[in-house]
């Protein structure tokens, strides 16, 4: 089995590095990706740029070109839920674009049935035996993830709050999602908050980005433990 680990900025892709053995890289698309053996697993990981397109395309390139046959998209994410505190983990259960309008999806390619793409089941189960292993101090919650064009501060907070009652939200995840679902690849998300509702705005993604980097890297390199069993 062959894993895609996407993460969105050099930062959240940087804890892995280190980590790959046996590494090759291979430069498409403007992307650098790294192949080799992480926690002796097969993987291909690389960081696609924010926003949505980007991240498109990179998943797109795993599965076309690498032949990966699970995406985990591993990084940072700004907490939506008022539980959640700086650095603590969200995994996804539910994904959803809240800057795209319903009928979209489901009127059109992909023709889903609900705005919601949803984590692989089995992912989800193993995430959830990850963590009980780990000793983490941030807390983890599984539930939905929320995507858009914007860096999430102040504005539009409470209109997505309303709408979608997300644990988080990020620029990437939704359209990762978006190719996993429609290249029938499982796929999972597992992001660590660098802000809140009490802590917003750019400031605190950059204090905060690579702590949060490295929680996510722990879990998801749980999960790469369980994946190899």
């Amino acid at each position: 089995m062959r894993i895609g680990i996407l993460c969105a900025g050099d930062r959240e892709a940087a804890p892995f590095l280190p980590l790959i053995e046996n590494e090759k890289i291979t430069q498409k698309a403007m992307l650098t990706f790294h192949e080799g053996i992480l926690c002796g697993v097969s993987v291909v990981v690389l960081y696609s740029g924010v926003c949505k397109v980007n991240a498109a395309i990179a998943a797109q390139i795993l599965i076309d070109t690498f032949g990966v046959e699970v995406i985990l998209n591993a990084g940072t994410a700004g907490g939506m839920d008022p539980r959640l505190a700086l650095f603590d983990v969200v995994i996804s259960t539910e994904v959803a674009y809240h800057d795209v309008a319903p009928h979209i999806l489901t009127e059109f390619h992909p023709w889903m049935d609900s705005v919601f793409f949803q984590a692989d089941p089995r992912l989800v189960a193993l995430s959830k035996r990850a963590v009980s292993k780990l000793t983490l101090k941030s807390n983890v919650y599984w539930g939905r993830m929320v995507t858009g064009e914007a860096f999430i501060a102040d504005e539009g907070r409470q209109a997505i709050n309303r709408q979608f009652s997300p644990l988080s939200v990020d620029m990437e995840t939704a359209s990762i999602a978006h190719v996993c679902y429609a290249n029938r690849i499982p796929f999972l998300s597992i992001r660590s908050m660098t802000d809140n509702a009490s802590h917003s705005g750019e400031g605190h993604f950059e204090e905060n980005c690579d702590k949060a980097a490295n929680i996510a890297k722990e879990v998801t390199v749980a999960v790469l433990e369980l994946l190899k069993a």
